[in-house]
């Protein structure tokens, strides 16, 4: 009997410690745990999140949505100190009414010391407001006395009168032990509720409905002579709120993989849409429709559909370009108003598909948003007789829009119609040109509006491969060495790449980036053209050489013929694969390759010519060797004519892919006549 109260009696303090999650009741137990359970690999874990959604009803404003969030975290080791670095973004209107408000803000860091838990308490001075862009702001801190095994706690509430709920995200890239999540939504505002469906983590949420009530008060002023005296009445008002909960455990990290377009794609969220208000005695609201609609609200915006009608600010100058250059050539016209407006504003980072500043201003100052640059480039274009449009865009961080809504998009591109042929422009990168858009931007879908405000989707996706083509001759020397010369030319996505790596860079800061990881190498003249020129590819030739770059065994010499050239191992490892591959663009290699025999040997081991496919022409890589005199001569191709790889497809992908790297790195066999 004493074994069962004992068993019992543990089993009910066991539960006490699992469930005790009220603020500032960190235990000893939490602190002195050095790993996580389940993730040994984590650097920090949430032992508990609480997010508490409601609306209460305030006297003179209406419904105030409150969100109360409680959070605890685990820091296991240094490198989990990010996680000890918060971030809230809030809105910012243009009046309190239509701003989020940030209150009752508590933190502490836990440590224990001497068998004693300390707490330290983050102060108002270690926290910042910062302007994220015209309409967010950012409250920033982190949490005092960081030491590896340390907990954090924080609580703190956002008050808005704004209707409109933020994705509520469960997945995050650390573990989390347990997350409660109450949703509590007036009948009166009716959302739409749905889990991203590209997650892989799929929580389990229960809908109820509750009923409470308010009281809300009147004033009446009676008639009676010397102005009479005010009565106030009052009267209840019973209602339901819809109520969606979850009360999760063990909810697993996201998984970072290579080559993933934003993880957050793929983030287990609720996403919850405003469709309609139905206010007693007033007019249903209809407000989460179609994407026309959403588009239309979005054309009619004083910061959107009225920046694209201006021209004053601009006439003079650009009919003076126009008549400077005079060109029948719409590409040609088309380009000479992008470089102009690269020219004559500058991108301040923020992004925006509405303007920040207006387009008046931004031209007069020379800084805009992307909203700002791109809207006046597409009026530039119209007013120069150009078909063109602006297009509402989600960029990779943002994630895919999923439900007609404009927070769905938070960039704008411009589209060209040129004689039948669509063309993708974007002013805000230096290096931008004609259907070369910032790769953040390449996010499936666009959605262009015309100048009528009807609007469609149109692809993003480049189809138009991005290339790099190689040269290389090499002269082997029977002191193991090579030299040589190599010339690379670049073209589109792969050339804009270049562009932006090597902005600014010297030819010095060059050379060590291509001398880095490759051995003995030593690169001298080097010419790096077209650079700026970004309708011209990217031009790149060297001269080279390489101690120690041939294996001498029994006399024979072993080499690889694409020297530094070729993959060294394959990025794709594991057996399985969540997400899936994108590599943003097609992509379109070949390397030819010339070697000199030196004088005494003899070609003994030439690789043999083959071709590789993935899944029928979506993937090709060829590999072509022979002999001529007393040169050995390699073409090698790779082509990728699909840019996201189905993680059904990841299994033969990774085959096709690990062929093409061993291939690559073969060995030729010289034998010592």
């Amino acid at each position: 009997m004493k074994k069962t109260v004992i068993i019992f009696l543990l089993f009910i303090g066991q539960l006490t410690y699992c469930q005790n999650y009220k603020f500032g009741k960190v235990s000893e137990e939490e602190l002195l745990e050095t790993q996580h359970p389940e993730y040994p690999e984590a650097t920090a874990a949430i032992l508990y999140k609480k997010q508490k959604i409601m609306f209460d009803y305030i006297q003179g404003k209406g419904f105030i949505q409150s969100t109360e969030i409680q959070e605890r975290i685990k820091i296991y080791n240094k490198e989990g100190f990010d996680y000890a670095t918060k971030m809230i973004s809030l809105y910012d209107g243009a009046s309190s009414a239509s701003s989020e408000k940030l209150i009752g803000l508590k933190a502490y860091t836990y440590n224990i010391e001497g068998g004693k838990i300390i707490k330290d308490k983050l102060k108002n001075s270690d926290v910042f407001d910062e302007d994220t862009n015209k309409y967010r702001k950012t409250t920033k801190f982190t949490m005092p006395n960081l030491k590896e095994g340390c907990v954090i706690e924080l609580e703190y509430t956002i008050e808005s009168q704004l209707f409109s709920i933020d994705d509520i995200a469960f997945q995050q890239m650390i573990p989390t032990k347990n997350f409660e999540l109450s949703l509590n939504t007036p009948e009166y505002l009716i959302y739409k509720t749905f889990l991203n469906p590209r997650a892989t983590y799929i929580p389990q949420l229960t809908e109820t409905k509750k009923r409470r009530s308010v009281t809300i008060t009147s004033r009446e002023r009676s008639q009676s002579r010397g102005g009479g005296l005010a009565n106030y009445s009052s009267s209840k008002i019973d209602f339901n709120d819809n109520v969606v909960e979850a009360n999760l455990s063990n909810i697993p990290p996201l998984k970072d993989e290579n080559y993933v377009d934003n993880l957050a794609n793929y983030q287990s969220r609720l996403l919850v849409e405003l469709e309609r208000i139905e206010l007693p005695n007033q007019p249903i609201e209809y407000l989460s429709t179609t994407w026309e609609k959403v588009t239309n609200t979005i054309y009619d915006d004083s910061d959107f559909g009225d920046q694209l009608s201006k021209n004053n600010y601009f006439k003079k100058d650009l009919e003076t370009l126009m008549s400077s250059k005079p060109t029948d050539d719409k590409i040609e016209k088309v380009s000479m108003i992008l470089d102009f407006v690269k020219s004559k504003v500058k991108w301040n980072e923020y992004y925006g598909y509405t303007a920040e500043q207006g387009v008046s201003k931004a031209y007069k100052d020379g800084v805009g948003n992307s909203a700002d640059i791109n809207l006046m480039l597409t009026s530039m274009l119209r007013y120069a007789g150009m078909d063109a449009n602006p297009v509402l865009v989600s960029t990779k961080n943002n994630g895919i829009p999923l439900v007609p809504t404009r927070s769905g998009f938070n960039y704008v591109i411009s589209a060209v119609n040129v004689d039948g042929k669509i063309i993708l422009i974007d002013a805000t990168r230096k290096h931008g040109t004609i259907d070369i858009l910032p790769t953040n931007t390449l996010n499936w879908l666009g959605r262009l509006i015309k100048e009528d405000g009807s609007s469609d989707w149109i692809n993003l996706i480049p189809e138009v491969s991005s290339s790099e083509m190689v040269s290389l001759n090499a002269k082997l020397e029977t002191d193991l060495s090579i030299n040589g010369k190599i010339r690379h030319q670049y073209t589109n996505y792969q050339a804009n790449r270049l562009r932006n790596k090597y902005d600014g860079y010297g030819d010095e800061k060059v050379i060590e980036t291509l001398e880095k990881d490759k051995g003995l190498i030593e690169i001298s003249d080097l010419n790096l053209s077209q650079i700026n020129e970004v309708d011209k590819p990217v031009l790149l030739s060297y001269d080279f050489n390489i101690d120690e770059a041939i294996e001498d065994v029994g006399g024979d010499l072993y080499l690889k013929p694409m020297l530094f050239l070729a993959s060294k191992e394959n990025p794709f490892k594991q057996d399985t694969r969540i997400y899936p591959i994108d590599f943003v663009y097609p992509i379109s290699d070949k390397y030819m390759v010339n070697m000199m025999i030196p004088e005494g040997y003899e070609l003994d081991v030439l690789p043999e010519s083959v071709k590789y496919q993935f899944n029928g022409s979506d993937g090709v890589f060829t590999y072509m060797a022979n002999k001529n005199g007393s040169y050995i001569q390699f073409v090698i191709t790779f082509e990728l004519n699909k840019t996201l790889i189905l993680p059904t497809e990841y299994k033969q992908f990774k085959e096709f892919y690990q062929l093409m790297i061993e291939k690559q790195n073969e060995q030729i066999v010289l034998k010592k006549i």
